[in-house]
C-alpha cells in the first residue's frame, strides 16, 4: 500500500497523487469521464489509497426547498387523516381495522 511519501503537496496546498490533484486527504471529488462518479484519496495513519465510488449512470438527486415543502405538506395531510380516523375510532394504535 502507498504511503504519504508517494503523494506530493503542491504550493497551492493541494495534493497530487498518480497524476490527479485532490483538495486534501479524505476529501471527495467528482471525476468526470472516469469509470466511477467520485474519488477520494483516503488516508489512515501514514497509508493512503485512491478509492473510486459511485455509479456514473445514476443521477444525484438533490432536494430543493420546494420539494421539501411539498413532502412536508403531503405528510401533514396524511397525519391529519390518521388523527381524524383515530378520533372517530376507525384506527387504533396505527392499525387500520376497516
Amino acid at each position: 500500500m502507498a504511503t504519504t511519501k508517494d503523494a506530493k503537496r503542491l504550493p497551492s496546498g493541494r495534493i497530487k497523487y498518480r497524476g490527479e490533484t485532490f483538495a486534501g486527504f479524505n476529501k471527495p471529488k467528482r471525476t468526470p469521464g472516469k469509470t466511477k462518479k467520485s474519488a477520494v484519496l483516503a488516508k489512515k495513519g501514514s497509508e493512503i489509497k485512491l478509492v473510486r465510488f459511485g455509479d456514473p449512470k445514476m443521477s444525484i438527486k438533490k432536494i430543493s426547498p420546494a420539494d421539501g415543502l411539498i413532502f412536508a405538506l403531503g405528510t401533514s395531510v396524511i397525519r391529519q387523516k390518521i388523527n381524524f380516523r383515530q378520533d372517530i375510532g376507525l384506527v387504533r394504535h396505527g392499525n387500520d381495522t376497516s
